[in-house]
């Protein structure tokens, strides 16, 4: 891809479309909305005198912008927010985090007992449970689920989620031939036992996580083997889910529909008829549609508009704005297979370079603070004490003693980002600090968000830019990503000792030594440098009045069965 240094100007697609919904077995609504055609920075909006977010409104139809297309919905695949949005609007597992105290609560588990030693669950299922189809649900399908997570085949980026249960990642690796021999079991077909390795207080968040849902083996093995990667039975003609929704219709790059499941288990407490994703990528465009009457909900804000609303006090533009705090931070992979960046040196000396607060405060401009470590401080009760200082002049040091002085005979680089305003202005401001504080040479590239997902995957990259929000409020879901043997590690980087330390901080079972093992972990990271920390992130968007149950919590997580729209006239 060419560097992407200078203005881009994208023409959108003129988004025109109808919306049918199936609730209750019946057709409820129709929609035809004239969207979106920019070009020139002109929008053409349409022209009915009610804007379609009121006339959504009133028939339940909530309207989201997902940014860009989902790589997967196969929850076993599924990793990003973009994902994982929509994968838990089709799917449900045993328990579900409340949308405002992030407590885990029942969901299609209706009750959920602890052996006194702390290392057995066991898990009642609902009377009746039942895929969307109508067909029965029941304890063979969560072991139908959670083997097919677990074969390496699949390559699922969430297998190691699973290693707290016995013999789970033995199986994984080979050395365990027999799935039985795990710790899941199904005494009948309502009863599910899991055993697991050693207690984990956090067990029951863990599971919240969409990966942990059941999937549907009949619909699966119609399409293929169940764990053959890229099968189509995610189609909107194969998909079977368990959720509050069902897929309606996909149309690549343009929008997902959902619509009501009638067969969800508690399908009487649903109060949304639909939901509708689009897939707008430019910021600029999505917050032009928000005004215009086409979104209820963004899925970020430029960052000159951030201020610009904040700064209109008391108006609807600032009402509408929301920055909630959020487990989540921004950081660089490195990618350590490559030279010049297998020399820890030159890793170390290209993360000291960097102003944080500059990117925070004059780029990013939501509230962002500086990352001066992976993990978000105060995560249940843990504050890295290791930093990675602002120090132009170890920076240089360290790149002089590498063979780079004042960055000569250093080789081009190439930074990756995938396309999106906020992702070029940090891309740039970091261009120019390494050119003016390393005399070093940076190339920009952009790529679409599958194109640029698969090139992390792959390690197709030197280095690019990444960010995770936390799965369960624990310092485990950001500092178990960098283990050798997680998929989600990315970087080609390989430490015993932080094994080591993780794997300890595991099995600790008091909390104080359990922190001090993700010190040393979190410090054997930093120093290594595999992955620069740039920022802990805002969750920023804008909202409109009428939407309610999204409310502001730290891992981003609107279960949509909770949300409703309360109808306005405009």
């Amino acid at each position: 891809m060419p560097c992407l240094c200078g203005t881009r100007v994208q023409i959108m697609p003129k988004f025109f479309f109808s919306f049918t919904l199936l609730f209750s077995r019946a057709l409820v609504a129709r929609f035809l909305f004239l969207g979106v055609l920019l070009g020139a920075g002109l929008l053409t909006a349409c022209r009915r005198r009610e804007a379609p977010v009121v006339e959504a409104a009133r028939a339940s139809i909530l309207i989201v912008n997902n940014a860009t297309e989902p790589v997967s919905l196969d929850p076993h695949v599924a990793s990003g927010a973009i994902d994982l949005r929509i994968v838990s609007g089709l799917f449900e597992g045993l328990l579900v985090n409340d949308p405002e105290s992030l407590e885990p609560c029942l969901a299609l588990a209706e009750s959920h007992s602890v052996s006194e030693n702390g290392l057995v669950h066991t898990f009642c299922l609902r009377e009746g449970a039942q895929w969307a189809d109508g067909s029965a649900l029941g304890a063979a399908d969560f072991l139908f689920a959670w083997e097919r997570v677990l074969s390496p085949r699949l390559a699922s980026p969430n297998a190691a989620m699973f290693f707290v249960v016995r013999n789970a990642r033995a199986f994984y690796e080979g050395r365990l031939a027999s799935f039985a021999e795990t710790g899941f079991a199904a005494p009948d077909a309502r009863t599910l036992r899991i055993t697991l390795e050693h207690p984990c207080p956090h067990f029951a968040s863990l599971i919240c996580h969409a990966a942990w849902v059941p999937v549907p083996r009949h619909a699966i093995l119609r399409c293929g083997s169940a764990d053959a990667p890229g099968t189509p039975w995610t189609r909107p003609e194969n998909i079977v889910g368990n959720g509050a929704f069902a897929l309606q219709s996909w149309k690549v790059a343009d929008h997902i529909e959902l619509a009501r499941n009638p067969h969800y288990w508690n399908a009487a407490r649903v109060r949304l008829n639909g939901v509708r994703f689009l897939a707008i990528p430019d910021s600029l465009a999505e917050e032009r549609a928000f005004r215009s009457g086409l979104l209820h909900i963004t899925s970020t804000v430029p960052p000159m508009k951030v201020r610009s609303r904040l700064a209109q006090t008391g108006t609807d533009e600032a009402q509408s704005l929301r920055l909630d705090p959020f487990f989540s931070t921004t950081f660089i992979r490195v990618n350590t297979r490559i030279k010049p960046l297998d020399d820890v040196r030159v890793r170390r000396a290209l993360a000291l370079a960097l102003h944080r607060r500059e990117l925070a405060e004059n780029v990013m401009r939501a509230g962002e603070t500086p990352a001066f470590s992976l993990t978000p401080p105060g995560t249940a009760g843990y504050v890295c004490t290791t930093q990675v200082p602002e120090d132009l002049a170890e920076a240089r040091r360290l790149l002089t003693e590498a063979g780079y002085p004042d960055g000569e005979g250093f080789p081009t680089l190439r930074y990756l980002y995938h396309t999106h305003e906020t992702s070029q202005l940090v891309a740039q401001a970091l261009q120019e600090m390494w050119s003016r504080n390393l005399g070093i040479r940076v190339e920009l590239a952009s790529q679409e968000w599958k194109i640029y997902k698969h090139a992390m995957v792959n390690g197709d990259y030197q280095l690019i830019r990444s960010a995770w929000s936390g799965d369960y409020p624990d310092p485990a879901s950001f500092l178990e990503l960098f283990t050798t043997h997680s998929e989600q590690n990315q970087t080609g980087w390989s430490d015993a000792g932080y094994d080591a330390a993780i794997h300890a901080a595991s099995q600790a079972a008091d909390p104080v030594t359990r922190l001090a093992h993700f010190q040393e972990a979190e410090k054997r990271l930093l120093d290594s440098t595999p992955i620069i920390p740039l920022v802990h992130n805002r969750n920023k968007f804008l909202i409109r009045p009428e939407v309610r149950g999204w409310y502001p919590n730290a891992l981003d997580i609107h279960p949509l069965s909770a949300v409703w729209l309360a109808p306005t006239e405009e």
